[in-house]
């Protein structure tokens, strides 16, 4: 992305924010488990990638002292992406307003936010090794939704499980063709 680009994100990633905080468009992603895990809460984590160009200069030098090499926004990161991949989670926030509010609070600035920080630091290594983890889980998710006999989500019925879990293990599945792709042809040391 080039400079200018990137000085849009901070709006474009506001009026995101709001898209998604509509009651239409919660009604329709929160409605079906693949389009809550799949859909809204990868456009939440973008919301807060974006927001990386939002923070000012003399706090992101502060974080990028902390975040030596991206390792702590990574570990952040991964532990609030684990939270909200729990069936769990998915189903407290569909039925409790405070989840709600802290699902739409977390997951841009807990997960998207310091991924945006953390990208542009990581090594070739860290991110190598941020990538498989991405694909492992998608692939050990994607199966105990399409194999378990028994919902995982109150909210959701057993086919929209099993349809998430395909199309989770389709979108690790291309993300590893990727990164395989990226691995003989391309370069991962750009941002």
């Amino acid at each position: 992305m080039t400079a200018a680009a990137w000085r849009l994100a901070p709006p474009v990633a506001a009026l995101l924010f709001v898209a998604l905080l509509l009651p239409p468009s919660r009604h329709l992603l929160e409605g079906s488990m693949t389009l809550q895990m799949l859909v809204q809460l990868p456009l939440l984590i973008s919301t807060g990638y974006l927001l990386r160009e939002a923070v000012p200069a003399p706090l992101a030098a502060v974080i990028a002292r902390w975040n030596q090499h991206g390792l702590s926004g990574l570990a952040l990161a991964s532990l609030a992406g684990m939270f909200w991949m729990l069936p769990r989670s998915l189903d407290a926030a569909v039925s409790l307003p405070w989840m709600a509010f802290a699902k739409f609070a977390s997951v841009p600035l807990l997960i998207g936010l310091p991924l945006g920080l953390s990208w542009p630091h990581m090594g070739f290594i860290v991110r190598g090794v941020f990538l498989l983890e991405l694909i492992a889980t998608f692939f050990r998710l994607g199966w105990l939704y399409m194999v378990s006999p028994i919902r995982l989500c109150n909210n959701y019925l057993l086919d929209d499980q099993q349809r998430a879990g395909e199309y989770m293990l389709v979108i690790g599945s291309v993300i590893l063709v990727g990164v395989l792709a990226k691995l003989l042809w391309g370069r991962f040391n750009s941002t």
